[in-house]
Order: C-alpha cells, then sequence, then structure tokens
C-alpha cells in the first residue's frame, strides 16, 4: 500500500543571512561556527561551565601579594601574577564569544523577519536588532569582562600612597567586592537554561557553588589579613609623625634605611596569651599568625584559606572573633549571610529533588498499577490458564522493575521470553488454526510448528490490511477486532470476520502446490475496528511445509472441490525412512 509520507523531499532554505556568508566567501568557516553555536543547550553548558571556572580562578589575584615580616613590607608573587593573568585573558575570551553569539542571534532573527522588505535602510535594521537583544544578558557580560582584578590588584595596589591610602584601600576592596556580581549573576542567568540535565547534575551543580563560595571568601580573607596589616603600619606612621608608606613595598628601593622597629612594636602580631595588643587585628590575626600571609608557598596558603572559608561558611560564622573594626564586622555578616542563603538554597534543591524523586515514584508506582491490570485484564478476556498466567506476570513485573516503558500490551510478545511466548501463541492459535477446512486433518506437530512461526500484528482502525490484485503473501488470524472483505464496486462479498476468523487459506492451497507464483487477492481486506492477531508469511509457510513433508496432508473430507492433492504421495510414505526430520524451534 502506497503511502504519501513515504515520497521522498527535499527542502531548500535561502535566507539574506546565507546568502550574505556566500557572497563574503566564508561558508565554510560560518558553517562550523554555526554548528558550534546553534546547538544551544550544548552552548550553554560549556558557558556555564566556562563561568563557574572563571569565578574559580579570579581569587588567584588575592594571592598576589605577601607580606616580608622581618622587613615589615609587601611583597608581589611575580608567578602567580603570570599564571592569573593569562588564565583571566583566556576565559575572559568565553565571554566575548557570547556576546558575539547573542548579537548575531539577533541580526540573523531581524534577518529572517526583513527578507522581504529589502529595502529597509541600517537604521531600521540596527533598531530592529536593539529590539531583539537580551539588554541584560550583555550589560552582565560586558560588567563581567571589565578587568577590575587585573588594574587593581595587580597595578593601584601596589602603588597606593600619601595620607589618603586608607580611603582608596576602602573603595578598592568595595570594588573587588562589586566584580563578583555580574560574574554570578552571569552564572544565574545561564544555569536556569540548563534544562536538560539530570537531577543528580544540578545537585551536584549547588554542592559545588558551596564550596567555591568557601574558596571565594577563603581568598578574600587572605588578602583582607594583609591589608589589615599594612593599615596597622599606616596607623603607626601617623601616631609617629613619619611619612614612610613609600617605605612599604619590597620592591621599592628605599631612599631612607627602613626602620621597623617601631612597626614591630605597635603591630606585633606575636604577644602573650593574657596580654592586650596595641593593634586589634580581630578574625585576621590566625592568617597572621600561621605565617600564611608571609609565604610564597601557593598550595599552602591557598588550602589553608579554603579550609578556613568552608569551616566558617559551614558555621556561619559563629566561631569568628572580630574586633570593633566596622568594614570587618560587615565582611563577617556576610559570610554569615552567605552561608545561610546557601545552606537554605542547597537544602531547598536538597528537597526539591527529594519531592521529584518521590512524585516520580509514586508515578512510577501508578504506572505499573495501570500496565499490571491492562495485562490482567487482557490475559482474563483470552481465558488464559493460571500457571500461564502466573508465569507471564513474574515476567512482567521483572521487565516494569527494570524500565517502566519496556512492558507495553502491545509489545508484550517482544519481551516475554522464547518459551512463554511460544506456548501464549499456541495457546491462542490453536483453535483457529482448527476451524480451517485446509489444516482440519493436520497432524498436531504440523500445527504446533505453524504456531511457532506465526507473528503478532496489529492494525489500526480502517487500515486496508490486503488489496485487492496484489499478491496474498500472509495468511491472518484474528484475536481481537474485526476485518471485512469487499469488492471494488463496495460491496461486501462476506460477512465481517471477527476474534477467531482467518483470512487467506489460498495460500495453504499454493504452499501444497509447486507453482513459485504467489496468489492473487480477489478481494480488499480492510479492518473495521483496532485488529490484533497473528499473520503466517508465505515464506514461513513454505519453512513449515519443508520441514514437515512426512506429515503435510490437506486433504479434507468436509471439502467437495477444489481439493490439493498432499505434497507427498501416500505410497511413497509408506515405503521410505522420514527425509526431513521435525525442528520444535524454527530459526
Amino acid at each position: 500500500m502506497s503511502n504519501l509520507y513515504d515520497q521522498p523531499t527535499i527542502q531548500v532554505s535561502l535566507t539574506p543571512y546565507t546568502l550574505g556568508s556566500i557572497q563574503l566567501g566564508g561558508a565554510s568557516e560560518r558553517s562550523r561556527f554555526d554548528k558550534l553555536v546553534a546547538n544551544i543547550p550544548l552552548w550553554n553548558q560549556i558557558f556555564v561551565i566556562s563561568c563557574v571556572i572563571a569565578v574559580s580562578l579570579d581569587p588567584l589575584f588575592f594571592y598576589i601579594p605577601f607580606i616580608n615580616e622581618d622587613l615589615k613590607c609587601l611583597g608581589m608573587d611575580k608567578n602567580l601574577k603570570v599564571v592569573a593573568l593569562v588564565l583571566r585573558s583566556l576565559l575572559d575570551i568565553t565571554f566575548i564569544v557570547h556576546i558575539i553569539c547573542q548579537i548575531r542571534q539577533a541580526f540573523k532573527t531581524v534577518n529572517s523577519k526583513l527578507q522581504t522588505t529589502r529595502n529597509s535602510g541600517w537604521e531600521s535594521k540596527a533598531k530592529a536588532v536593539a529590539r531583539n537583544l537580551s539588554w541584560r544578558s550583555v550589560v552582565t557580560d560586558v560588567l563581567a569582562l571589565l578587568p577590575i582584578p587585573q588594574v587593581l590588584l595587580v597595578n593601584v595596589f601596589f602603588k597606593m600612597r600619601g595620607s589618603g591610602y586608607l580611603d582608596n584601600r576602602k573603595i578598592l576592596s568595595f570594588l573587588l567586592l562589586a566584580q563578583y556580581l555580574p560574574r554570578i549573576y552571569r552564572i544565574h542567568l545561564s544555569s536556569k537554561k540548563l534544562t536538560q540535565t539530570g537531577l543528580w547534575a544540578k545537585g551536584a551543580f549547588n554542592f559545588f557553588l558551596y564550596i567555591l563560595a568557601s574558596h571565594v571568601l577563603g581568598a578574600y580573607w587572605y588578602f583582607f589579613s594583609i591589608q589589615r596589616e599594612t593599615s596597622c603600619w599606616h596607623r603607626a606612621c601617623v601616631k609617629r609623625s613619619i611619612s614612610c608608606m613609600d617605605t612599604f613595598y619590597c620592591d621599592d628601593p628605599p631612599t631612607t634605611p627602613r626602620n621597623t622597629e617601631f612597626l614591630k612594636e605597635l603591630c606585633p602580631i606575636n604577644f602573650p596569651p593574657n596580654a592586650t595588643p596595641p593593634f586589634d587585628f580581630g578574625m585576621f590575626l590566625d592568617s597572621l599568625q600561621s605565617g600564611n600571609t608571609a609565604t610564597l608557598n601557593f598550595p599552602l596558603k591557598f588550602f589553608y584559606s579554603f579550609w578556613w572559608g568552608l569551616r566558617n561558611l559551614s558555621n556561619f560564622g559563629t566561631n569568628l572573633t572580630t574586633s570593633t573594626y566596622v568594614w570587618e564586622n560587615l565582611f563577617a555578616i556576610l559570610i554569615s549571610i552567605i552561608g545561610l542563603l546557601l545552606f537554605l538554597y542547597l537544602i531547598g534543591n536538597v528537597q526539591t529533588f527529594m519531592q521529584l524523586a518521590t512524585t516520580k515514584s509514586e508515578e512510577t508506582r501508578q504506572k505499573i498499577i495501570k500496565k499490571e491490570q491492562a495485562i490482567e485484564a487482557w490475559m482474563v478476556k483470552n481465558d488464559l490458564p493460571e500457571d500461564m498466567k502466573n508465569e507471564i506476570k513474574n515476567n512482567i513485573r521483572q521487565q516494569l522493575e527494570e524500565n517502566i516503558d519496556a512492558a507495553d500490551l502491545e509489545n508484550l510478545f517482544s519481551i516475554l521470553p522464547w518459551n512463554i511466548r511460544k506456548s501464549l501463541k499456541r495457546f491462542l492459535c490453536m483453535s483457529t488454526l482448527r476451524k480451517v477446512p485446509m489444516l482440519k486433518g493436520m497432524d498436531e506437530k504440523v500445527l504446533k510448528m505453524i504456531c511457532d512461526y506465526l507473528k503478532p500484528v496489529m492494525y489500526p482502525e480502517n487500515s486496508l490490511v490486503v488489496r485487492m490484485g496484489q499478491p496474498l503473501d500472509r495468511m491472518l488470524f484474528i484475536t481481537e477486532g474485526s476485518i471485512w472483505t469487499y469488492m471494488p464496486g463496495g460491496m461486501p462479498t462476506n460477512s465481517v470476520k471477527t476474534k477467531g476468523g482467518f483470512y487467506g487459506e489460498e495460500l495453504l492451497k499454493w504452499a501444497s502446490s509447486s507453482s513459485p507464483k504467489l496468489p492473487i487477492s480477489t478481494q480488499n481486506v480492510q479492518c473495521h475496528t483496532k485488529v490484533e492477531g497473528f499473520v503466517l508469511m508465505s515464506k514461513d509457510l513454505t519453512s513449515v511445509v519443508s520441514k514437515c513433508q512426512l506429515w503435510w496432508n490437506t486433504n479434507d473430507s468436509h471439502q467437495g472441490q477444489g481439493q490439493v492433492q498432499p505434497a507427498t504421495a501416500a505410497g511413497g510414505a509408506e515405503n521410505s525412512t522420514p527425509r526431513i526430520r521435525y525442528i520444535m524451534h524454527p530459526h
């Protein structure tokens, strides 16, 4: 039966954008770029991962400064500076590509809408592109690209001098904190587009955010510890009325001999337990006393700072001992708030995941119950024996536990093991085979082999099973539904065939003869309702005849005319041994 939907179709799309790409001579290169960014879910995943890596690497800039406690000066880790600058520059390329992709996508959208209006000016196109751009996303990417840590920490921080040092340092600290907002917000915008990730992937991502926050806060704690000691140096210089800020940097050669004795006296980091120090370093004292800020060993100070951030984020900063310094207390409050928010966010997501898992489990259980009820009704309807019912139930239940969509009533035979499948086909079709006049006198072994070759089929309502004038290559046995036959004029030639009926007996006559040509159908066979049943294909029938020549006998006492002689002569069967043995499990 021909089907219009089976005809091949060719679709040609010529948009102004494609034509423009060809005119520019870069079609192949643009096609590769199109393939890269056309897969939006994949690009979103790549971009989110890039954003997370970028936020993870930005704190490296905070570990560049260190304190030389012997000389009381501020040094720079030049190796770490080069590494941080290179990594930051490489990851900024991702943001640039994302901005270009957004603008390019807006251009493509505008071109597809304006392809009929060729004479539209560049001003109207520019306005249309601006309307199609997601400005919130573009502005966030631009702000995230600003080289704040490169400029402030690598250049400005090591050149701050004069009486406004403390005020300038506060502005610098504020900008360093603020530069994280667009990057974190960028992760939030991109992570919302990850709709195809699983629950476990989203849970792992939320947990990673908790670890990332510990890493960032630990880096800030390290940097603020250095700032706190240099603040003490500045206050000591002011107290002694000495202009000594120019001598605080180890790389700058001092114009006068560096006097560090008064700094050790007014800014001591080691003192007796019960003594009151002249300067309260607050929660930064631990970093200074442990030598964390004085070492160039990056793994040592990184993991120590990371552990401090994770420990205080987990207990919401309750163990922090702060001084009366306002900015220090604000930092401690920020740690408590971030810890609480991340904890609630993580717990909330875990609870959501558990609810989704519970809901999914309940839905799965309901599906299993419905499928078991449907299969139970089908078995009762076909009057299956109890032992076969139990065997099918056990097998279906095992399939449902492995895959809820595996056990479908329409595909029941495809998921049952071969032994149950064989027994079920024999039970359902043996009585129908015995109704066929040419098979009434057939040996039991032949009927069983025919059952083994039967294939389950299902036809939708009003579908055409056999068309008149076409070769008849199958014999249909109906187990559910009804079919009717008719001539081209539309007049029915037979009564409607229902459950237990069959069609295509001519194929048995053809198999018993030596004709190589299949019989031609003289009727149209159409489904009146949805039909379930089994078909015996012509090639399978010839296999049965060839394997069971000794038992193949289509003589029937109830038939009057049109009798076909058996494939093997009776006399030949009396004086010869069987040439082909009966095979119970055909391939």
